[in-house]
């Protein structure tokens, strides 16, 4: 009976932290041998220095295994109360479609894609995202949309930097935006302009433009009162000054209106949130922006268009990439690069499964119950505000506006008190019981709805203003309505793409781990999922606690007082570190702290989130070992010691080092008064052994879709809270619609929603709860333990370029290709599309130096997969020396011709080289990836561009 196991025994399950990291104990014990370590804390001890190691492990709860999170999360979903959301805001009841939630949402497919760099193996998302700019450009009848924003809000506010950037004729710097437009926008925007130097009047533009000296007007159409009215003559008053015209619109409503494009609308924003988007208690949601000719290499974020690939075939990529802050940095259009890609292709199956008809039955259903509730209270004796209206009423209650509320949340619902007014909005999920419970609550029973319904003879707005255009006229929008055949078209797409279902991404900087299901499950428990943000906070108990407690959790890790988790991207957790840093030296008297210091091997979101805050960037050199050169640093801080505000630094360094100098950094900065900015893009080389806070930096935004496992969803969402020391706090970002969010000297707010993308935050919270402190420390050993195995066995065919002290690398290494391109001709692109044929998605190419290969394994990639990965580069590197030696020229090579595809191996075979040797070089697969097109010609693309969905005439041309 010895070897008798006790119950005890039986009983203690596997921890979740040996579910999340790949290697296990025997692959580590590999791994570390070929090093020459004894352990992973050997491998920490050489490769951190010793200045930053924290003196005590974090202080965090014992972990909890996969289902006691599970009830954890559901017992705090529980304690929200959702209710029926009828406040409207810019936030709408939806029916999200089973088919939608569950083969887009909730399947990794979608969800753990990256973004579309890689033209050729992300072809799915990239047709997904077209559709969404088609959608997008139809509704509001302008002929660029662009493949999501963050946020309404935040649109409306890189509408206003966009309008300056491209009516540089008009110098005026005020922009006039009208009174009836969302207050979350109108604060977002207010906290944009401040640090810009942009002056915004709120007014009442009934009366007309207050002003010849204006750049830009900016109107809600319809309101955020509810009012359908025609900007025509306030977009013509905007034009005869010379100022550019940006609508905010419904795009749900302008299935039954008139488009603003049409009205003679510059530049239009919006939310997709009511296409089939949970409400989530805020976000994540797709904003979008659309612009008129001429203003398309204005746009902010990300743009797919049209081009063709190396046979001549249609392919879709991003174009228009210098825009963008990782290459234009401090001269971008905009510093966003995490956008809102899973909600955007949410919300583009939406209107792809509705089609038109089936958009515009929901809205006329919507405007009906709205008509008919008008009708009903005012034939009760109230006063409806507006008589022109889409969805949304504001009833005159005097005295009794808390009291209805009041009592519609007894009944179900939550409505919207503003002073003397109710405001109440009809949506999707409105019934006639609801009206019936709305109508309860202001005191009215036995109302015949029928009869009221019978009475009601027009849509009640202008004639001019009912939409004569057509609208999503294009076939797939017309096709796929049955739930049979949006599935196919959805494993159409997501077949065509390389997600982490696949295999391994190594993207350096990216941090593409694992997204465990159990994370991801509770986003769509109903108590998470379906919660109006701006609900009464006694029905929002839930989501309150658990933002409480992921805060602590991130300061305490991190080492600092405070943590916001409002902005909803690190690009603007960058922006609410940034604006903090400037109001603390304000409030300090300090106002020519202005100059902003980044390391010229930065993330480009650095340069371009500082000018965003008002500071003008100074660019620090880099020393021969990657590292920021101290002397050029101590050089800058005296040359402008009056003038410092921060320095931004990322640690790790972007070269994939551990620095030695990163406490001599801070020292330096401090003493000529600036604050450090520790960008935390590499927090997953850090976390349970060290602390930004406490080695220096005064402030650090965190990616909680890189270190915190928010998948990417191909670009979007993600999480970027701002963590500060003490004498920050006081300048977190505040928000108008929220009574724990509103600080007296807090910067405003950065996102629509109090507390940004609240609905994926459960998935970060369950990382820390399931892990724990020695899981979320063992993580990093073992990210920066694989890290160092590729680096090993790589480094006789590649050089690493940069090494720590120690001659280790941190949890991601450069592989250095410049030698072989210039040896062979081989050039970083055509190792990248070599790896497609290999079966891996590139690692990231020329960042953050031109030529090279910055490779980050992650934690989660067993050792199996890691060979894999490399026993490829090293067959590639054979390949090239075949090049080098005279063997092939590189044209003629299965590099250049890479990635080949299943039309190249079925046609004629033209090549020098055999069939297999091209499409199965690590030997035949039965799962092997085929990328649905060639190699993209981007040069093609940028000079014929073309951003929404091209005749389908175009692919049956190329198949004929």
């Amino acid at each position: 009976m010895s070897d008798r196991v006790s119950l005890a025994k039986l009983e203690s399950r596997a921890p979740f932290s040996e579910r999340h990291i790949g290697p296990d104990a025997a692959e580590q014990h590999q791994m570390l041998t070929a090093l020459g370590y004894e352990s992973l804390r050997d491998l920490m001890a050489a490769a951190l220095p010793e200045s930053i190691v924290a003196a005590k492990a974090p202080d965090l709860p014992r972990p909890l295994g996969e289902t006691e999170a599970l009830a954890a999360l559901s017992a705090l979903a529980g304690r929200n109360r959702p209710r029926v959301p009828m406040i409207g805001l810019g936030y709408h009841g939806t029916i999200t479609p089973a088919v939608i939630r569950r083969n887009v949402l909730e399947d990794p497919s979608w969800y753990t894609a990256y973004t579309p760099y890689q033209p050729e193996i992300s072809q799915g998302r990239l047709e997904a995202l077209l559709n969404f700019q088609t959608m997008v450009g139809d509704l509001t009848g302008l002929p660029t949309a662009g493949a999501s924003l963050l946020d309404e809000a935040t649109a409306a506010a890189e509408a206003m930097t966009l309008v300056r950037r491209a009516n540089r004729r008009n110098p005026s710097t005020r922009l006039i935006v009208s009174h009836d437009t969302l207050p979350q926008t109108i604060s977002v925007m207010l906290t944009r302009a401040q640090a810009l130097g942009l002056d915004v009047e709120v007014v009442d533009l009934d009366a007309g433009v207050p002003h010849d000296d204006v750049a830009a007007v900016f109107v809600q159409y319809p309101s955020a009162g509810g009012r359908v009215a025609d900007p025509r003559p306030v977009i013509d008053a905007a034009h005869a000054a010379g100022a550019l015209a940006v609508v905010a619109t419904d795009l749900l409503a302008l299935t039954l209106l008139e488009s603003p494009g049409s009205l003679g609308a510059d530049v239009v924003v919006g939310s997709t949130q009511r296409f089939g988007v949970p409400l989530f208690y805020g976000g994540p949601h797709a904003g979008f922006m659309a612009v008129s000719a001429g203003l398309e290499r204005h746009l902010p974020g990300r743009l797919v268009g049209v081009s063709v690939d190396s046979d001549g075939a249609p392919a879709y990529r991003l174009a228009l990439q210098t825009r963008e802050q990782h290459i234009r940095r401090d001269k971008a259009t905009s510093n966003i690069c995490t956008a809102q890609v899973l909600l955007a292709v949410a919300a583009s199956m939406y209107a792809v499964y509705h089609g038109p008809k089936g958009l515009r039955a929901i809205a006329e259903r919507t405007h009906r119950y709205a008509q008919v509730l008008a009708a009903a209270l005012v034939a009760g004796g109230l006063e409806v505000v507006e008589g022109s209206f889409f969805d949304t009423l504001r009833v005159v209650v005097p005295g009794r506006a808390e009291s209805i509320t009041d009592t519609a949340r007894e009944r179900g619902l939550h409505l919207w008190c503003d002073g003397d007014h109710v405001q109440v909005s009809t949506s999707e999920l409105t019934t006639r019981a609801h009206l019936g419970e709305v109508l309860a609550a202001f005191g009215m029973t036995d109302v015949d709805l029928d009869e009221t319904d019978s009475h009601i003879a027009s849509d009640g707005w202008d004639s001019s203003l009912r939409r004569q255009t057509s609208f999503l006229t294009h076939p797939v929008f017309n096709t796929h309505h049955s739930e049979t055949d949006l599935l196919r078209y959805l494993r159409q797409l997501s077949d065509r793409d390389y997600a982490l279902d696949r295999g391994m991404i190594p993207l350096g900087s990216c941090t593409m781990k694992l997204n465990a299901a159990a994370e991801m499950e509770p986003m769509s428990y109903p108590g998470f999922a379906n919660l109006h943000p701006f609900a009464p906070a006694e029905d929002a108990q839930g989501y309150v606690d658990l933002v409480r407690e992921l805060e602590a959790w991130l300061a305490e890790l991190t080492g600092y007082a405070a943590v916001s988790i409002q902005p909803n991207a690190g690009s603007q957790g960058e922006l609410a570190g940034l604006l903090a840093i400037r109001a603390y030296h304000r409030a300090a008297g300090d106002e020519a702290r202005h100059v902003c210091l980044i390391p010229s091997s930065a993330h480009g979101t650095n340069a371009a989130s500082a000018v965003m805050a008002g500071m003008r960037v100074v660019v620090v050199k880099a020393a021969a070992d990657g590292a920021v050169d101290l002397e050029d640093l101590r050089t800058q801080c005296t040359a402008h010691a009056d003038d410092l505000a921060a320095i931004m630094v990322t640690y790790p360094s972007t070269h994939g080092a551990y620095e030695d100098g990163i406490t001599e950094l801070c020292r330096i900065v401090h003493d000529h008064g600036g604050q450090v900015y520790v960008d935390g893009a590499n927090l997953n080389a850090l976390l349970g052994w060290s602390k930004p806070g406490e080695f220096g930096g005064d402030v650090s935004h965190l990616n909680l879709h890189k270190t915190f496992c928010i998948p990417h969803g191909g670009g979007g969402p993600g999480v970027g809270p701002v963590a500060v020391a003490a004498h920050l706090a006081p300048y977190l970002p505040s928000h108008p619609l929220h009574p724990d969010e509103q600080r007296r000297d807090g910067i405003g707010p950065i996102s629509a929603a109090p507390y940004g993308s609240a609905g994926i935050l459960p998935i970060s919270w369950a990382y820390i709860a399931m892990m724990g402190a020695a899981g979320l420390q063992e993580a990093t050993s073992v990210a920066v333990l694989s890290a160092n195995y590729v680096a090993e066995r790589l480094a006789e065919h590649y050089p690493v370029l940069y090494k720590g002290h120690s001659g280790r690398v941190a949890h991601e290494c450069i592989l250095d290709l410049r030698g072989l391109t210039k040896s062979s001709g081989v050039t970083v692109d055509d190792v990248a599309k070599r790896l497609i044929d290999y079966g891996f998605h590139a690692p990231t190419m020329s960042f953050p130096v031109p030529g090279t290969f910055m490779v980050e394994p992650t934690e989660s990639e067993s050792l199996p997969e890691l060979d894999r990965f490399c026993d490829a580069m090293i067959a590639i590197r054979a390949e090239i020396a075949a090049v080098e030696q005279g063997s092939t020229i590189r044209e003629a090579s299965p590099l250049a011709r890479a990635p080949h595809t299943l039309r190249d191996l079925a046609g004629d075979w033209d090549r020098d080289y055999p069939r297999a040797d091209g499409a199965f070089p690590a030997g035949f697969t039965p799962d092997k990836y085929w990328p649905p097109v060639g190699r993209v010609d981007q040069a093609y693309g940028d000079r014929h561009l073309v951003c929404s969905c091209p005749d389908p005439s175009a692919f049956a041309d190329d198949m004929s």
